[in-house]
């Protein structure tokens, strides 16, 4: 036999060209920031998630240096195999204080912490509801549980009743999984409706808080802050990667919980841990977050100050996000690709986003504490051009 077992590839590829969904990364040269240089050419940054600009604060930098300086380079082993810093400590017990839980347990990445918490929930014998507009490492994760995995219309209370009346007393448990802020629409779950649903039906619920940490409460601790609904029976997971400036992700909520997944999550358990420099520059981040809250009224203020320009001067098809994200839907994954070129070249540096990663094709924009008015100026002055044009 003489067929090359790997000649799929390539055609698969072809696929994935020809449909415009092709991707490759886009080097960086420079600091995060506002204003970042991408292949020689200095661009406004819109495509980044660093929504209180921490990524590039000197305090951040010198705790990872000072960090690296003492305990090394690498974890070199999963904490339970080769033991953890006292600094792993520190951090897990800085996120509960943030997140107002008994306790917290930190992940080598956010998408660690779904798939290892998702996991260990619920098996085949239980029921996942999740939102269909869910971050991929929630899906990934339902995936991985092995339980009945159940899409509701996204942020639709009333189908989520319907499939809870039709399946629910038919498992032995149910978890409900949602994004708290929706990564690539920037709307909010309504979480207090849906902690109320739950509870009517003896159900756990699992909020994913990667993009609202920081950004939303009036500490920074998210869409469960913002709500209202700090300390009421809730599995909250995040990211340390997006207003945090840094890297990993995190679960937080009852002691028991987090014992539990000690124990039984083997995206905790059998990776290694997270490194020291990442861990420090995380915990001088949840510091700044609870101690410096003008970050999140600056932030605030651009997210207005954007929307007020789009809607008043430029009348700009925008929704009445609260986040820092907006959406700007396009035809298709080839016009997606045109705009955000037609964009770059005009100064600004926003995504095309595309399938299958979204169902609609569109350029994402996310908005930044340290973006300054003339940024946001310029931005609403090419989308102005680039949209019409399309």
């Amino acid at each position: 036999m003489n067929a090359d077992p790997y000649a799929w590839i390539e055609k698969a590829l072809d696929t994935v060209r020809r449909a415009h969904w092709y991707r490759s990364p886009q080097s960086i040269e420079s600091c995060p920031g506002p204003v970042v240089k991408l292949a020689d050419q200095r661009l406004i940054n819109f495509a980044s998630n660093d929504y209180l600009g921490l990524a590039g604060d000197d305090r951040l930098i010198q705790a990872a240096i000072a960090a690296t300086k003492e305990f090394g380079t690498g974890a070199t082993g999963s904490r339970l195999l080769s033991g953890h810093r006292d600094l792993h400590r520190q951090l897990e017990l800085a996120i509960a204080n943030l997140k107002q839980t008994e306790d917290a347990l930190v992940f080598s990445s956010g998408y660690l912490a779904n798939l290892g918490a998702i996991a260990s929930l619920v098996g085949k014998r239980d029921l996942i509801l999740s939102d269909k507009y869910n971050h991929s490492s929630l899906k990934n994760g339902a995936a991985l549980s092995g339980a009945t995995s159940l899409e509701y219309s996204h942020c639709n209370l009333e189908d989520l009743t319907a499939k809870l009346e039709q399946n629910r007393g038919r498992y032995r448990k149910c978890l409900i999984i949602t994004d708290s802020v929706f990564s690539m629409d920037g709307d909010l779950c309504p979480l207090p409706q849906l902690l109320a649903l739950a509870g009517q039906f003896n159900c756990m619920v699992l909020v994913d808080e990667a993009h609202a940490t920081g950004v939303f409460g009036a500490s920074g601790a998210g869409c469960a802050e913002h709500f209202g609904c700090t300390g009421l029976p809730l599995i909250q997971v995040g990211t340390l990667s997006k207003a945090l400036g840094s890297l990993g992700g995190y679960v937080a909520g009852s002691a028991a919980l987090i014992d539990f997944l000690r124990n039984r999550a083997a995206s905790w358990i059998y990776t290694t841990a997270l490194t020291p420099a990442d861990t420090a520059a995380a915990l001088e981040a949840v510091r700044i977050v609870q101690q410096e809250p003008e970050r999140r009224v600056r932030l605030r203020q651009n997210i207005e100050t954007f929307k007020y320009c789009a809607i008043t001067n430029r009348q700009l098809p925008i929704t009445n996000s609260l986040s820092p994200i907006f959406s700007f839907p396009l035809k298709d994954a080839a016009s997606a690709l045109t705009v955000g070129s037609k964009l770059k070249e005009m100064g600004i540096f926003a995504p095309a986003i595309r399938p299958p990663t979204v169902s609609v094709s569109r350029i994402r924009i996310s908005l930044m504490a340290t973006h300054e008015l003339a940024h946001l100026q310029q931005l609403v002055e090419a989308l102005e051009q680039v949209l019409s044009f399309e």
